[in-house]
């Protein structure tokens, strides 16, 4: 297909790349690059709020390259499952359940690929769990020069280390071998909560339960908190009712919110006594199900997003910034600000890597001006060593980068010897990695 304008889910980010193929095999990808006269670029569901997946030249669908390929099972009920990388995480995750199996952690969005997950540093919330980079054991790799390469510890350890948060631009992953843990339920518990309160005994709930996250309604003292506990497989479920999942996950979560925003758009001055009810209004709901169902959560108001990871021993300090801020400078937030964490990891490009991280995501609805926010939080989150997320919005340079990763030289050195003409860059890239 030809003469295409491609948005991403945002809307915030559009190119108009030559052609667009969706391959129904590797050898057919294969021959798309080595054709290519012009960059190639990977494209997932488009859920990233920076341009890593724009392009101008030819832009790839892996939608074509999806499903389970082999599970390998372990005596301790683990497995290593290897899909195509096409495959998305919501057709993922239901069919591991199905072979008794489910990923460790998972964020909570899950429209994206498998490869555009792990290429950005996708995460979810846990102190004990890292990122889904985390759980690949092995990637197989398209590279410029038309060789499919398999890489793990044991086998291409640099191009590996580099590969788990590539950003596309060591190659096209076509192939993803995750480890899988048994099957697991999750016992959710949301509540309201004060801010003040929920840091106060922070550092023990995030070292004790099993997935912690919050919610702060900016211009107020409250949070709603979300502590979610596994279970095995086979423990009773109990899931919310239709009528209550429609009601808040849809009506109230999605619909209502969507209706709030556009309102207070018109009339911002509104938006700290509209967070206050909003809060007040919460109620606590507890419920049990399959963990893929309730790590992930349905999205449909439209937001511009950065995520900065911060030092997990930081994060107070953080927020109290971005409360000082709020109330100095006048602006107005109606969106919360999430706040979530992760185990310390070793992959090279990974926000996590080498320290306990917490991460604090701000968003700010399409229709309004997101730019005085997003620097002030930005410039919070550097004061204490932040790293940005790769999928989300930053003004960071490779000279940034270069200062913040101890292996950026060596994730350039594997991309030099990758793809040593480009044919994987965009205009992100070339900033981010230069």
């Amino acid at each position: 297909m030809t003469g295409l304008t491609w948005h991403n889910w945002a809307g915030n980010q559009t190119s108009n790349p030559i052609e667009r193929v969706v391959p129904r095999s590797i050898d057919e990808l294969t021959a798309i690059v080595l054709r290519a006269e012009d960059t190639v670029k990977c494209v997932g569901a488009g859920h990233s709020f920076t341009s890593i997946a724009a392009t101008d030249g030819i832009q790839v669908s892996l939608d074509n390259l999806r499903g389970v390929e082999s599970v390998e099972r372990a005596a301790d009920g683990s497995a290593i499952v290897t899909v195509l990388a096409g495959t998305r995480l919501r057709e993922l995750t239901a069919r591991l359940w199905d072979l008794g199996l489910a990923m460790a952690n998972l964020g909570d969005i899950d429209e994206q690929s498998v490869a555009g997950a792990i290429s950005t540093g996708t995460h979810g919330t846990g102190a004990r769990f890292g990122g889904i980079a985390t759980q690949v054991t092995a990637l197989e790799i398209l590279t410029a020069d038309g060789r499919v390469v398999t890489c793990s510890r044991d086998d291409e350890p640099d191009m590996f280390d580099a590969a788990r948060v590539g950003l596309g631009a060591l190659g096209i992953i076509t192939r993803v071998s995750l480890r899988c843990a048994p099957a697991f339920a999750l016992h959710a518990l949301e509540a309201p909560a004060t801010l003040t309160s929920t840091l106060s005994t922070m550092t023990e709930t995030v070292a004790t339960v099993d997935h912690f996250e919050f919610y702060w309604f900016p211009h107020t003292d409250r949070v709603l908190t979300k502590t979610n506990t596994r279970l095995p497989a086979d423990s009773p479920l109990a899931p919310l009712g239709r009528v209550r999942a429609y009601i808040d996950d849809e009506l109230l979560s999605n619909t209502a919110f969507e209706l709030v925003n556009r309102a207070v758009t018109r009339f911002p001055a509104a938006i700290p006594r509209v967070n206050g009810f909003s809060a007040r209004a919460l109620s606590a709901r507890e419920f049990t199900d399959r963990s893929y169902r309730v790590f992930a959560s349905s999205r449909t108001v439209r937001f511009r997003e950065m995520e900065y990871a911060v030092p997990a021993e930081s994060i107070t300090y953080v927020l109290r910034e971005l409360e000082r801020w709020l109330a100095s400078s006048g602006f107005t937030v109606a969106f919360p600000v999430e706040v979530r964490f992760a185990a310390a990891d070793d992959i090279w490009l990974s926000t996590a890597h080498g320290r306990a991280s917490a991460y604090i995501a701000v968003h700010q609805y399409h229709r309004r001006d997101h730019r005085e926010y997003f620097d002030a939080v930005e410039a919070i989150a550097r004061s204490v060593g932040g790293r940005p997320h790769w999928g989300k919005l930053h003004s960071l340079t490779a000279e940034d980068f270069a200062d913040m990763y101890e292996h950026f030289s060596d994730f350039c050195a594997v991309r030099d010897k990758l793809d040593p003409e480009r044919r994987f860059s965009n205009d992100y890239l070339r900033v981010c990695l230069g």
